[in-house]
């Protein structure tokens, strides 16, 4: 009986260790997560799928909106890389390879997959109005993939789907299996009859991470609060929104927003 309790603590011994291992930091939030995922494996599913969907997608053929999407995303994606560099953490996107389009599609959504892969779709710019509702949207989205939530949420999915089986085996043995798990994981595949809606502390971490990268890119933060009014709206009609599949809106998230533009607005520079 002894020797069996010994060999139980070892094992959650063992197991607590591999956690910790496992585990990393969401930047500015200090928040830890679980990540069971290799990075190298993540980023090129990532730009595997990416360019997947540029062949399989038409893009928008509206020279001016797709300027203004690019344009956004170049400010922001610059703000971010120069703060991360200034403070010695840029090794967390030594991986990165940013790219921002346009899809010709009239549905309001958009998303950001790991390595700043990011789509908007042409559905959501009546909703956004203009630049600042743009940086809005394409902050939060790549506050997603910086604060890596689609790698943490599949690190759970797998650890609750697929046991202790490791990711380069699922590839092999189970390629659609594994990428259905992925696209679920980050918000883009509603096509594979799976809507996998992030978590209230997902939300809130890329709400706050989302105007402090706004902010950095010259954007006034404040703006959040209109634009995520203006999706509320929309979500009141018959048609459902699929970008509140994944983000849902409510009267909480706006005044979470409201209480985290004080920290926004310490980095904003018109």
């Amino acid at each position: 009986m002894k020797k069996n309790k010994i060999s139980v603590v070892w094992l959650m011994t063992i197991l607590l260790s591999i956690l910790v291992w496992a585990c990393s930091v969401v930047p500015f939030t200090g928040r830890r997560q679980l990540s069971m995922v290799p990075e190298s494996e993540i980023m090129a599913m990532s730009f595997s799928q990416y360019d997947a969907f540029l062949k399989e997608n038409a893009l928008s053929k509206n020279k001016a909106q797709t300027a203004l999407v690019k344009k956004v995303g170049a400010n922001i994606s610059t703000a971010v890389d120069r703060y991360f560099s200034e403070n010695g953490l840029e090794d967390q996107l030594s991986n990165f390879q940013w790219e921002f389009n346009l899809a010709a599609d009239d549905t309001p959504n958009a998303w950001c997959m790991p390595g700043g892969k990011v789509m908007v779709y042409e559905g959501i710019l009546p909703i956004t109005q203009d630049e600042n509702g743009l940086a809005v949207v394409m902050g939060h989205e790549i506050a997603h993939a910086i604060a890596k939530h689609g790698s943490e949420r599949m690190s759970q999915q797998m650890g609750a789907q697929l046991g202790a089986t490791a990711l380069s085996v699922v590839l092999a043995e189970k390629p659609e299996e594994t990428k259905n798990l992925y696209m679920t994981a980050f918000g883009v595949a509603t096509q594979v009859g799976v809507i996998l809606p992030y978590s209230r502390t997902h939300e809130t971490e890329a709400d706050r991470l989302g105007l402090i990268f706004m902010a950095m890119a010259g954007y006034d933060p404040s703006t959040a609060v209109a634009f995520w009014s203006r999706m509320a709206e929309q979500s009141g009609g018959s048609n459902p929104i699929p970008f509140l599949s994944t983000h849902p809106s409510s009267n909480s998230r706006i005044r979470n927003l409201q209480k985290a533009l004080p920290e926004a607005m310490k980095y904003y520079r018109p």
